[in-house]
């Protein structure tokens, strides 16, 4: 089992920044990926991006590329998701996630934390 856990959520206005950051424990040696995924109010939860535990190789969705950067320190824990150039369409509660490299489902999920980002 791997347990995941965020913080670093909160308020802020449009063109600011916020770093949130995930906590992995437990098997966290099965982990191959780690991601970030975002749902609004009403609607869909969205892939925001992940990064491969051993390689450090990110991906990201159109919607945050350039702006967003995902990270993580050489001991591979926490994980990282630094935002830059917020905008109010960014709010919503953000998730890590993480999966097995045999399993191209998510399987662990932390609880979430806010991010409100005001006109």
């Amino acid at each position: 089992q791997v347990q995941l856990v965020e913080s670093g959520g909160g308020l802020v206005q449009a063109g600011g920044s916020l770093r949130l950051s995930c906590a992995a424990s437990g098997r966290t040696l099965s982990i191959h990926t780690m991601g970030w995924f975002r749902q609004a109010p009403g609607k869909d939860r969205e892939f925001v991006a992940q990064i491969l535990w051993s390689s450090g190789e990110t991906y990201y969705a159109d919607s945050v590329k350039g702006r967003f950067t995902i990270s993580r320190d050489n001991a591979k824990n926490p994980v990282y998701l630094q935002m830059n150039s917020l905008k109010p369409e960014d709010t919503a509660a953000y998730y890590c996630a993480a999966r097995h490299s045999w399993s191209s489902d998510y399987k662990y999920w932390g609880q979430g934390t806010q991010v409100t980002v005001s006109s």
